[in-house]
């Protein structure tokens, strides 16, 4: 054999060693995220069994779509009232993810139930009734939904930020540790899920309710911004397989991998937040149903409708 032969040869071989080395290297990496996503998504769905729920939105949508989101005591019982209620909207082509937060005590018609709190509809009929709720009153269509219980965000939030997430606990929080649930110090610092969780649903001070849906939006905005740093990316096949048992939604894995690594990967835009109602636009009225708040509906209408347009 020649010289040139042998060199070309060894060449060959070398090509080779490599490709395999290549070969057996993704195998690694794919067996390895598969044990990730599926040991999180056990792990959840032993502690909380999934649940489906009839949802008629239009899941056939494009480059944008409308997530109803939904925050429970007891996830997986449709006899009981919503805790949290937002909208996730997400423009995939323009990066752009924005939420809306209803206040729960908002006074609107229920379509075959009558005036009530919009929190009522989630009692009274499921998360399908609650988007026909928001369609009617509002004129937004949701394509999705996503439930989620208090224990389901504890463990989310303590896998993307096994240090904690940084929050200022006020002095109210310290002196109502009833109400708060937990014992915490005063000042900024850093929260666990358990902590964080108490912290975002507190509103025994001055604010109320209107407190407690401005530090869920706060701690949504904070954890989004966790998911982005570049410890989180290894955790997306975990984190997905927690969302998808610990979170009851009828959101595609496909869709959710996709938006989950425009999120790791730091391509999307900051959030951009609203409040249902807006200041000035309603009034504390005593109904039926309790205290509730009378809105300007016309008003609060064309305001979300404009905020969820496209860029």
């Amino acid at each position: 054999m020649s010289e040139l032969n042998r060199r070309t040869l060894r060449k060959r071989k070398k090509r080779r060693r490599f490709l395999v080395f290549l070969l057996v290297f993704f195998v690694l990496i794919g067996g390895y995220t598969f044990y990730q996503w599926y040991k999180a998504k056990s792990t959840a769905e032993e502690n909380q069994p999934k649940q489906e729920f009839k949802f008629e939105g239009d899941e056939e949508t494009a480059d944008n779509f409308n997530v109803l989101m939904l925050g429970i005591d007891a996830r997986g019982e449709e006899k009981s009232r919503t805790d949290t209620i937002m909208i996730a909207h997400y423009d995939s082509s323009s990066k752009q993810p924005k939420l809306v937060s209803i206040m729960r005590d908002t006074y609107v018609e229920i379509p075959g139930h009558g005036a009530n709190k919009i929190n009522a509809a989630y009692f009274l009929g499921g998360p399908d009734l609650l988007r026909k709720t928001i369609s009617q009153n509002f004129g937004i269509e949701l394509n999705y939904y996503a439930i989620i219980g208090f224990e389901g965000f504890v463990d989310v939030v303590n896998t993307i930020a096994p240090n904690g997430i940084e929050a200022t606990v006020t002095p109210a929080m310290v002196q109502d540790k009833k109400a708060l649930g937990i014992q915490l110090e005063e000042g900024t610092q850093k929260l666990n899920g358990e902590e964080l969780l108490a912290y975002s649903r507190f509103r025994h001070d001055g604010n109320n309710d209107f407190g407690r849906v401005e530090r869920q939006q706060e701690v949504i905005t904070k954890i989004t911004d966790k998911v982005k740093s570049i410890s989180t990316i290894t955790k997306l096949p975990e984190l997905i397989g927690y969302a998808q048992g610990y979170v009851d939604t009828n959101v595609r894995t496909g869709l959710m991998t996709s938006i989950g690594k425009d999120f790791v990967l730091g391509n999307t835009k900051p959030i951009e937040t609203l409040r249902i109602p807006e200041d000035g636009s309603y009034q504390d009225v005593r109904t039926d149903a309790g205290l509730a708040l009378s809105i300007d509906l016309e008003h609060n209408a064309a305001l979300m409708q404009e905020f969820l347009k496209d860029e």
